[in-house]
């Protein structure tokens, strides 16, 4: 049985259109922290404050403090955000290019999970990403995260898109998982080769 026709596109943004490196907040941490690189790695976890922190619940001073509390950092706000920001390399052009060239004719959107200090950063570091898309869905805005069932439930009310003619383009197995069970068509992208290849095979 054939899938239903696609409608729109939804596109994660972190590891599709931005590379992502916690690596690289970790040895920028290791700076700031009384623990050694691996501690820090080890101790470091997507706990229930940073959900709440990406869920615009928890506001970035007392994210921050988590941060401090937990990875026994011994710096001032700004330096640890320099170190937070340290997460973001450069724009996967070729997937903003393919997105770019199919938005003529399908919508495209985007949906991240992320929080108000990051989105600053990337905002203001990559503004062709906002631009690419027609709406972009900011976790810490609407108060939702991928994989949640509500979050994708959210998005297809509000561009007006039934969620089984959205197609979805994320690189977290467990975010394509949460998609896939509540309707929605979805790509894992490995590369930016996976956007391209699903772009173009559009009719």
């Amino acid at each position: 049985m054939s899938s239903p026709h696609v409608e729109a596109l939804l596109f994660d943004m972190g590891g599709v259109v931005l590379e992502v490196d916690f690596g690289k907040v970790f040895q920028a941490m290791e700076g700031l922290s009384a623990l050694p690189l691996q501690a820090i790695r080890q101790r470091f976890s997507m706990d229930e404050a940073y959900r709440q922190h990406e869920r615009g619940l928890l506001g970035e001073a007392a994210y921050l403090q988590h941060l401090r509390e937990q990875l026994k950092l011994d710096a001032a706000d700004a330096d640890i955000v320099a170190a937070w920001n340290a997460i973001f390399g450069d724009e996967i052009t070729e997937a903003l290019d393919a997105i770019q060239a199919i938005s003529h004719r399908y919508p495209c959107d985007g949906f991240t999970n992320t929080n108000a200090t990051h989105q600053v950063y990337w905002d203001t570091v990559h503004p062709r990403i906002r631009q690419t898309f027609r709406h972009l869905f900011v976790s810490s805005e609407i108060g939702l995260r991928k994989p949640d069932a509500e979050a994708f439930e959210y998005i297809s009310r509000s561009i007006g898109t039934p969620l089984q003619n959205i197609l979805f383009f994320d690189d977290t197995p467990e975010n394509i998982e949460g998609a896939a069970r509540v309707g929605l068509q979805t790509v894992l992208v490995e590369s930016p080769r996976s956007v391209i290849d699903a772009v173009d095979a559009l009719p």
